[in-house]
Formats: structure tokens, sequence, C-alpha cells
């Protein structure tokens, strides 16, 4: 009878984020963290604050948290957290640390320090909306890591053309989707939206770069061709006063409701017929992607990865980045024509789960992880033994995530 091979232990990871609470980046972490096959991996979770939806669901899943209160990176609390961290990484034989955010410094400082063999950024969005300081604390990130992963095909070329880096270091993931909870089903609105017609809405952080007063006046403008149509906002952040204040203005203050950020977002998502995403700068949106999953109409500006999203007519309808009258064209095709909106929706939600569950996702982030992983552990026995050997290399691994 021919040996078997003893069964390998789960590889200890440790992934980063500033915080837990709504966003896209803190879903994309806590998706990776609940969803990794056990058997192969054992995830931990670092971030400097602890409390937020995302946090809750982690702690109540069990997942190792480490509270690293930094107040900022450039303070003493800084120090103390690589000294933490260290201490961290070593203690649970950390073999990757995969930070989702602006933590890629001190995850790169702290990974070279405790000889942690990877350490893996994610860049899932644009820098020219970050601050300088944060985007020169990520270009400095770039230099120190093994690997930048990216969200979509849009930011992989951005990466490229405008943050230089090299095409062999970026490694590509689309976000998946769990459809399991996001579905398309025929439920009773919430009493907010009782007796409404057609609703229009979004589910996003309350920031600027949501451009989400671009989407109040472009309902305001088409709001008389149904008299009982709503517009819903379902997020929190700090546009909510401005927001408020412009349905004020607009006129649209009393067909507008505003929802704080919930884990409950399902039952809203479910109650939008048309959903749409005006941002002016976005890489490949959970909570489009989610919409679309739930079978809504969607409606996109022609930025980052939307457009690989939702095509064109195919799934949703695009509109230019800032164009409100093209928004407002957009918005009244839909609003006439319940056929097309249904049409758009299916089709959306049958992409969603046939191309971008959660499965596939966290089946190709396993396999990053673990490329990554047997390139240096192939490396350090080359340079110890001198025994060469071909591993895959990140352009290898981004053929094989497209087919």
């Amino acid at each position: 009878m021919a040996p078997t091979s003893a069964p390998q232990d789960p590889v200890p990871i440790l992934l980063m984020g500033r915080h837990l609470h709504q966003g896209g980046v803190e879903r994309d972490l806590t998706k990776v963290a609940l969803h990794l096959d056990r058997s192969r991996f054992t995830p931990h979770v670092a971030t400097y604050f602890d409390s937020g939806i995302r946090f809750e669901e982690l702690r109540a899943a069990k997942v190792p948290l480490l509270h690293l209160p930094v107040t900022s990176i450039a303070s003493w609390s800084a120090v103390e957290a690589v000294w933490r961290l260290s201490r961290y990484v070593r203690q649970h034989r950390i073999a990757l640390i995969h930070a989702f955010d602006s933590t890629s410094f001190l995850a790169a400082v702290v990974g070279r320090l405790a000889r942690c063999p990877v350490v893996l950024t994610s860049q899932l969005s644009y820098r020219s909306i970050l601050d300088s300081r944060t985007a020169l604390i990520l270009r400095l990130s770039d230099r120190l890591t093994d690997a930048v992963q990216v969200n979509c095909e849009a930011v992989r070329r951005y990466m490229i053309d405008e943050e230089h880096v090299s095409a062999d270091r970026l490694v590509l993931c689309h976000n998946g989707v769990d459809t399991s909870i996001f579905y398309p089903s025929q439920t009773r609105r919430p009493p907010e939206l009782e007796g409404t017609e057609v609703v229009v809405g979004t589910v996003c952080a309350l920031r600027p770069e949501k451009n989400l007063e671009l989407l109040q006046k472009g309902f305001a403008s088409v709001r008389s061709s149904s008299p009982s149509m709503k517009l819903l906002i379902v997020g929190s952040g700090p546009e909510l006063c401005r927001l408020r204040e412009n349905a004020t203005r607009l006129g649209i203050a009393d067909v507008s409701v505003f929802v704080p950020a919930t884990p409950e977002v399902t039952t809203w998502m479910r109650a939008i017929d048309i959903f749409v995403l005006p941002s002016y700068s976005e890489a490949f949106s959970n909570s489009l992607l989610e919409a679309m999953a739930c079978g809504c109409a969607a409606i996109g500006s022609r930025v980052g990865g939307t457009p690989e999203l939702i095509g064109h007519n195919e799934r949703g309808l695009l509109f230019e980045n800032g164009d409100a009258k093209g928004l407002s064209t957009q918005l009244q095709r839909l609003i006439d024509d319940e056929h097309q909106r249904r049409t758009l929706g299916s089709r959306a939600a049958a992409f969603a789960k046939e191309k971008l569950n959660l499965e596939i996702a966290i089946k190709r982030q396993s396999e990053i992880y673990e490329s990554l992983l047997s390139r240096k552990m192939a490396t350090i026995a080359q340079s110890v033994l001198g025994c060469p050997r071909r591993v895959p290399s990140s352009a290898d691994l981004n053929e094989r995530g497209r087919a």
C-alpha cells in the first residue's frame, strides 16, 4: 500500500482593517474571515476599533480579534501597535498578513520585523479620493509588500498606469455575493414604503464620493411621473445632514426615506425597484452587486468597475459620470417601463448568482493566498538549498482567475 501523506494543519493568516462597520472594504474583509475553508486557513482579524456591525459579526462567529487602538500612524499608539502586532504574529505563527486599507503600512512594517512570509494588501478604490497623507502611506506600502490585490479590471489598469505598480505584482479577485442571503423575493415592503408604486433607492456609506446629491437631483426631476414614488437612502455617514437639507431644498423631503446603516440590508434591497449608484469614484461596488443579486434594476455612473458589473442594456443602465440629465433619462426610462425593469433585474440576479457568487470569490481568494505562500516558500528553499523550482506567477494566477 502506498504511503499517505499526513494532513497539513490549517495556515494561520491575519486580516487587517481600520474599522469594521459599514462599507465595502469592511464587508470584503468580513466575508473572507467568515467563509474561508477552516481546513486550509485559520483567519485572525486585527482592527483599530473594537466596535461596528462587522466587528459584532466576527465576534459572534468566534473569529480571533486583535484590537490595536491606533489613533494615527505618526503617534505613540502606532509604535505600541507595532510591538503588539509583532508579538501576535510570532505567537500565532501567522504565515500571511492581508491588509485591506491604510493598515497596509503597519502590516508591511510588522511583516518584515516579525518575518511573516507573505504580506498582501488590497487596493479597492481610487486613491484620488484619499487625502495626500493616506495616499503616500499606500504608495510606500506598495513597495514593501509581496503583492497588491484589486477587485476589478479598471482598478488593475489604474494601478499600472497611474500608480506604476508592476503588473506581475497585481492579483485580481472580484467581490462575491452570498446568494443564500441576497436573492430575489417578493416580500412585503417596510411600513415606510407601503403603498409606494415605484421605489428608487441606494444603499451605501454616506460619503462625498457616492455623489448622492446627484441622485436626489435626478429623482426630483422625475418625481411627477409617479405620484406615489419614493426615494430610499440606506446608510450612515458624514453626508447625512447635507442630504436631508438637500431633500428639503429640492422639495422631496416628504417622499424621501432615510434609514441608518443596518445588518438587515436585504429587507431594504428587496423593497427597491430601481437601484442607483451615482458615485463619481467607485471600484467594484458590493452594494450594487447585492442589489443585482436581489433582482433590482440597476443604474450606475460609468466609472471604475461599474460597467464590468452591469454592462449596458444587458444587466442595467449607465449614465456618464456627473450627468444629472443622463441619470434622469435612465430613471424615466425604467419608471415608464415595468417590463424592462423586471427583465434587467432578472438578468442581473442570474449574473450575480452564476458569475459572482461568494463561493467563486472565496475559492479565488484561497488560490491567491496559496499561490503567494507557495512562491515565497519556493524562493526561500531556492536561496537556502539552491534548488530552482517553477512556481505560478501573478500573471499565471490572473489568467486562471479570468478563465
